[in-house]
């Protein structure tokens, strides 16, 4: 049985699609189209009409490959841009009427806890509790584990939404100053980071001309080489970041925002460095759905 999830993000849309075999997870095909779904997202109360054309071109032509794999089963999830969109109800309808998808759109807290599922199993690493932070491009999840249990926080700051803003690095460190404190006052063991900034951080710090998740995934990224980025990247034009080795010429424009998001998280929670996870919240949502005997 083959499956394909399709996660509808503010920056992007993702497909995985995946086949479970002897209580693990082969991966057949992945995609990723830049569809900017959340444009407008600090102006407008809802989704503009050329990013919801996009979003629907891109969800097309992830249709084509999923019937071309054969998957048998198509999830699909849209995070914070549909979420917080006015106009939510006419775009999930879109959806179905063209492409012929029923989309969940995930809270900010299943939002945080499927990032959590599928950084920590993808990894098997030995952070034991471990903080997981998912920067989007419309918010960010923080997931720690405390002594009720997991604790998940989706705070509204994203990549696309603090570019869009003209956010600070001062700035966004007020933003997640209380939450930071509270996440300290309980023992962690290490920081795992997911989303497209943190393995866009790992590709430029390693120079991939060409992108190799495997090189990415589990990726020790230290603070300091976070900060060096961030400083470089601030110094450039958007059209001289288009350049740089590891970075896809579609984030050019919102990369320092999620640079400046990763920096100060990792600052306020005084952590020296942070592991790189490929497998985030499009897992979690494939781990969910098989159960969680797979890996």
């Amino acid at each position: 049985m083959r499956l394909a999830v399709v996660d509808i993000g503010t920056n992007s849309a993702r497909l995985l699609v995946a086949e479970p075999k002897n209580g693990k997870v082969e991966v057949v095909r992945t995609g990723l189209i830049t569809t900017r779904l959340g444009e407008g997202i600090g102006q407008y109360p809802y989704l503009l009409r050329p990013a919801i054309e996009r979003t629907l071109a891109a969800l097309h032509n992830f249709k084509q490959i999923i019937e071309a794999t054969g998957a048998e089963i198509v999830i699909a999830a849209a995070t914070s841009a549909v979420r917080d969109a006015g106009n939510q109800a006419e775009f999930l309808s879109q959806v179905k009427q063209q492409v012929g998808w029923d989309v969940r759109v995930l809270s900010g807290a299943e939002e945080a806890e499927l990032s959590y599922i599928g950084a920590v199993r993808g990894l098997k690493c030995d952070l034991r509790q471990p903080v997981v932070i998912d920067i989007g491009g419309g918010s960010t999840e923080f997931i720690w584990t405390g002594k009720s249990g997991l604790h998940y926080v989706s705070l509204r700051l994203g990549a696309v939404r603090m570019t869009e803003g003209n956010c600070g690095l001062t700035e966004i460190k007020e933003m997640m100053a209380d939450l930071l404190k509270s996440i300290k006052e309980h023992d962690f063991t290490g920081i795992i980071g997911v989303g497209g900034t943190f393995t866009t951080l790992a590709a430029i710090d390693q120079e991939l001309e060409v992108y190799d998740p495997h090189k990415v995934h589990g990726y020790i990224l230290p603070r300091q080489r976070i900060q060096d980025i961030l400083y470089r990247l601030e110094a450039m034009t958007v059209e001289q970041r288009k350049d740089v080795p590891g970075l896809q010429p579609q984030r050019a424009d919102i990369i320092v925002a999620g640079v400046r998001i990763a920096l100060a998280a990792v600052t306020g929670l005084e952590a020296e460095e942070v592991m790189v996870s490929e497998t985030d919240i499009i897992f979690g949502l494939l781990y969910q759905k098989l159960g969680v005997q797979y890996s």
